[in-house]
């Protein structure tokens, strides 16, 4: 999707792990130069031998980057342009993962996953627009979720942030485009990675809460999932083909278990739909 001289250059946040670090090592792979966005900085090592793993030392570059952070924000997008004059791509990445039932998460739980899922992603994606409209062109890659699509009980905290965010990609698909930025919304099922060990995992209900037999049985099919995720990989690779495609489309929904859940919801009877969904968790 570049023109000029030189190796297009690509911001990755959330890059310690998960689909992180395995999308900054594709994209390497791709030829970009990619800057690496981590809360902490202890991290970088793992970064690193990841890319010296994968051949692609000194194409990816570590930067302090908590998106909770104005400053570090504003930072990271000065010294992009500062160093490389421009960014091609995007990879709106970091997010954590909580859960639990509507009426006990507490307030704090739902600012925070809020605060991170999506609020994080709009200081990212505001501080590099900048640079992507004077140059006329760019692309922003959004980590969603089917989760940002299908709610399921016990997940409302994370499936209210990815819900926002994909409502936020509408309409910053419509706003950027005649500036040449391109919008890209990334769907993925239930792959393996580390967000799952970080929030569900601890998932708890209250004290004689009245919610204790449906808590076991969405823990239940969580870990499960989990377990039979696909290879992160796969999502890794889409998104850096994403990253060099001419015109790619506006949603990537994967595996193809995800697009049949996709396809039921837009077909079936919002009801009919609920009911599937609350068949699954009666299932051994």
């Amino acid at each position: 999707m570049n023109t000029w001289q030189g190796n297009p250059v690509a911001l990755v946040t959330g890059s310690s792990s998960g689909f992180g670090l395995l999308i900054s090592v594709e994209l390497a792979r791709r030829g970009f130069d990619v800057i690496a966005g981590i809360r902490r900085m202890e991290a970088e090592a793992v970064v690193m031998e990841a890319a010296a793993q994968a051949g692609v030392q000194g194409k990816i570059h570590c930067i302090r980057l908590d998106v909770t952070e104005n400053d570090d924000v504003t930072e990271a997008a000065a010294l992009i342009f500062r160093r490389h004059g421009r960014l091609d791509v995007l990879v709106n990445n970091a997010g954590t993962a909580y859960g639990g039932f509507v009426e006990e998460v507490p307030a704090r739980i739902w600012q925070e996953q809020m605060d991170t899922n999506f609020h994080g992603m709009v200081r990212v994606t505001q501080a590099v627009l900048p640079i992507m409209r004077e140059q006329g062109k760019g692309r922003i890659i959004q980590m969603s979720s089917i989760s940002g699509r299908v709610g399921f009980p016990g997940y409302a905290p994370y499936a209210s942030s990815k819900f926002a965010l994909e409502g936020f990609s509408e309409c910053l698909a419509l706003e950027a485009r005649p500036f040449g930025i391109d919008v890209v919304l990334v769907e993925p099922g239930a792959y393996g990675t580390p967000i799952w060990d970080k929030g569900f995992t601890q998932m708890s209900a209250a004290k004689r809460s009245p919610y204790q037999s449906m808590l076991e049985k969405v823990l239940a099919f969580s870990q499960k999932s989990a377990r039979q995720g696909g290879d992160p990989r796969e999502v890794a690779k889409l998104v850096a083909h994403i990253a060099c495609m001419k015109r790619p489309a506006f949603r990537y929904a994967l595996p193809r278990s995800t697009r049949l859940t996709l396809h039921a919801k837009a077909l079936l009877p919002g009801r009919l739909f609920q009911n599937i969904i609350a068949s699954v968790l009666k299932r051994p």
